[in-house]
Formats: C-alpha cells, structure tokens, sequence
C-alpha cells in the first residue's frame, strides 16, 4: 500500500517505469498535503468542525491514492467496462475531495492572521492543483 510507504520509496515507485503508482495517486496525495496544511489552518483559527472535516478528507485521499493505484494495475490487466468505470470514479473521486479542502482552506484563509494565512492559501493551491490533475485523468480515461 502506497500510504505505508516513505516518503523517498513513494517517489522512486512514482518515478519508475510502471503503470502505476502514477498521476492519481499523486493527485491524491497532493490533496493529502493540502488536507494537512488546512488542518493547521483549523486549529489555528480555533475552527473544530474545519479540523475534523479536513483531517477525514486527508485520510480519504490517501485511500484514494491506493485505490487508484490498484484500479490503473487492474485495468492494465484487463481493459472492460468495469476497470475502465474504475479509473473514472476514482479520479472523480479525488477531485471531489480536493475541491472541499478548497473550500475549507479558503474560507479559513480570511479568518488567520497573515503568519498562518499563507498555510491556508498553499493548502488551497495544492488541493486546486489535485482537483484539475484528476480532472484531466478523468477526461484520458473517459
């Protein structure tokens, strides 16, 4: 599993010349790190609900990382209907995730003062960036 993994072993199996882990699981983990960063966000604008949303988001995404993983090596396994079916869902998935964290970053953003602001503007860049890498895999894999 991806999410059991270091840091530097996620990269080199990123960089190899396999099917996958590739561009949705890093998508997915993308949206992970932003998730993280609006987690700052939250605690410092004293916002609980924020918090527990993102942290559920974070963990979500890196599900997903896995999931897509597993979904890109079934399909290059077996191209059908049902694999195929699999890696639109899970890139919509992670789009859907990421376009939250957006939210929840943005609208921490304006509550912080500037020193913590900036974790909650990179947190919604990030999980920008995320959204439109799934939303290009969704429109290859269509």
């Amino acid at each position: 599993m991806l999410s059991e993994q270091r840091v530097g072993e996620f990269l080199a199996a990123l960089g190899a010349r396999t099917p996958a882990p590739a561009s949705g699981s890093a998508a997915a983990l993308t949206g992970a790190l932003a998730a993280a960063l609006a987690e700052l966000a939250g605690r410092f604008a004293g916002d609980g609900d924020a918090v527990e949303r993102v942290q559920e988001l974070g963990t979500r995404l890196v599900g997903l990382a896995d999931e897509d993983a597993a979904a890109y090596t079934a399909f290059m396994a077996g191209r059908n209907e049902e694999t195929r079916a699999a890696i639109v869902r899970v890139p919509e998935e992670i789009a859907a995730a990421a376009d939250e964290v957006v939210a929840i970053a943005e609208s921490l953003r304006v509550l912080l003062p500037q020193s913590v602001a900036g974790d909650a503007g990179a947190a919604a860049t990030l999980a920008r960036a995320a959204a439109q890498v799934a939303r290009q895999l969704v429109q290859v894999n269509l």
